[in-house]
């Protein structure tokens, strides 16, 4: 059994998978735009216009899988109560990951070495979805 995470950017999808591809490398290993969908739209569930946007995606972060879509397309995104955690295999990953995160985001705890890891900082990311990195190095 696994836990994935399930990410609505409401109507900023495409922008984050790119922004998370250069910042984490992730990887897009399934993406599915609403117009591909093969059964039509719940009456209210698909906005007029939304049908280049993202119903469906799976990036791979590591040995984890992310899922996203755009959801409602509304452009207000709310990411509360949780924090991505990244466990980086090594100092020099925790710090470039940090610091590509904090491109546009907001530093919550600065990079550096704490009781329990070598590497621990949390940030906000651009989106508004809260990271955790640390390291066990």
């Amino acid at each position: 059994m696994q836990i994935q995470p399930y990410l609505f950017f409401d109507g900023r999808c495409e922008e984050a998978i790119e922004f998370y591809r250069r910042a984490l490398g992730a990887e897009v290993t399934m993406l599915m735009r609403n117009k591909d969908n093969p059964e039509p739209p719940q009456r209210g569930m698909v906005p007029a216009g939304s049908e280049n946007k993202v119903m469906h995606a799976n990036l791979r972060i590591g040995d984890s899988v992310v899922l996203a879509s755009d959801g409602h397309c509304q452009g207000k995104p709310e990411f509360r109560g949780f924090s991505l955690t990244i466990v980086a295999p090594d100092t020099a990953t925790a710090d470039r990951m940090f610091n590509a995160l904090t491109d546009g985001g907001q530093v919550q705890m600065p990079l550096a070495k704490t009781f329990f890891s070598p590497r621990f900082g949390m940030v906000t990311d651009r989106f508004g979805v809260s990271w955790m990195i640390y390291t066990v190095e």
